[in-house]
């Protein structure tokens, strides 16, 4: 009896246990999601680009930061939907690389981010991404829009996608959904009943007619190659997976050149579908 005892105090602590942590997962979630840097204090301009700074206002009154920087010889415009970490500040040099490919491009921070007012959640980051797409295309009437979505900001640009005319979407390092990647990372721990936040990617990107590019590494640590490869499955013609090399955070096709070959293709599709 006195062991049987022991073994049902130490089952019910253990219980209360994985509760509190169950708890804990559920009250934090936006905090494991989101990690928004501090307001720059870097521009573009010192890294030798051109650019002008504005301020996007959404429809739900919030204020973002973001950067226009044009490109010499523009073919495409490119909304460039950042990563769940840091600010626009972090993304410059990506920036450089899409102009080198011909690209107009917007650098802006979601609520919570950067300059920017608010705080991030999963309908804001959709409203941010529709004001910044506006602002956009005020700005590069007659070119044709291409998404790009680093990370979390694939998830962006596919629900942008179907809210908003685009040429082009390209996603990277982007998971099936934010349950998925939290099942991946936590697999002790009820994700899928827990989870708020959805970005659902995988339900919505065979919704879009737009050519989708999927760049992906199979060494990424944090996103396993098996997003990229459900998401290609899922997506309509034409498409391509492009993969890629080095960890979640390597930086991505934009600085391979290898990768740069199928971009150009992209683009120049893009640019020839107007």
């Amino acid at each position: 009896m006195k062991v049987a005892r022991k073994m049902t105090t130490w089952a019910v602590s253990l219980l209360g246990v994985y509760v509190a942590l169950c708890a804990l997962a559920w009250a934090f979630e936006k905090r494991l999601v989101y990690f928004p840097g501090p307001k720059p204090t870097h521009t573009p301009r010192e890294y030798g680009l051109e650019h002008e700074e504005l301020v996007v206002k959404t429809k739900d009154g919030q204020s973002l930061g973001a950067w226009f920087l044009p490109a010499s010889r523009p073919r495409v415009a490119v909304l460039f939907c950042h990563g769940n970490a840091g600010s626009i500040e972090d993304r410059i040099e990506k920036a450089r690389a899409l102009l080198e490919l011909g690209a107009n491009v917007l650098l802006f921070d979601y609520r919570g981010y950067g300059a920017s007012s608010g705080a991030p959640d999963e309908s804001g980051t959709y409203l941010d991404a529709e004001a910044a797409y506006d602002a956009l295309a005020r700005r590069c009437a007659g070119l044709p829009i291409v998404l790009w979505g680093e990370s979390l900001g694939g998830a962006v640009a596919i629900e942008l996608a179907l809210r908003r005319p685009i040429a082009a979407l390209v996603v990277e390092s982007t998971f099936t959904s934010v349950v998925d990647v939290g099942r991946h990372a936590y697999p002790w721990l009820p994700v899928r009943w827990l989870a708020s936040l959805r970005y659902d990617n995988l339900a919505k990107i065979g919704g879009l007619a737009a050519p989708v590019l999927i760049a992906h590494s199979p060494a990424d640590e944090l996103v396993p190659f098996e997003h990229a490869e459900r998401l290609f499955a899922a997506a309509r013609e034409p498409k391509t997976l492009l993969e890629t090399s080095g960890g979640h955070n390597a930086g991505g096709p934009l600085f391979d050149p290898a990768c740069h070959p199928a971009l150009d293709d992209l683009f120049t599709t893009a640019a020839t579908a107007r």
